[in-house]
């Protein structure tokens, strides 16, 4: 499957980023190569292979998880002090738009 740059630009347009004709063009064969890649792996036949739900150990024996215990937390004028804007008690952030 051949990728045009309307491909590309659909795909940017999903991530919200804007990409001049330059950068069009340097992603074409990086995204066309990746999807070949998928497709050679879709080719693999796996029916031998155990499917793997998880690849931790169980909840019970995982030593990542830590015991749930009670901590310290921030108040909110000390979760607010290195914020680089607040307003009300909150945090001031950049006004979000969707595109349609």
């Amino acid at each position: 499957m051949a990728l045009e740059e309307k491909d590309v630009r659909y795909v940017a347009a999903l991530a919200h980023l804007e990409l001049g004709a330059d950068e069009v063009k340097t992603f074409l064969p990086q995204l066309d190569s990746i999807l070949e890649y998928i497709q050679k792996l879709n080719e693999l036949d796996t029916t031998q292979v155990e499917p793997m739900a998880q690849v931790t150990y169980p909840s019970r024996e995982n030593p990542a998880l830590r015991s749930d215990q009670p901590r310290r937390t921030f108040g909110q004028d000390e979760s607010l002090a290195n914020a680089p804007e607040g307003a009300a008690g909150c945090f001031k952030v950049p006004q979000v738009i969707e595109r349609e």
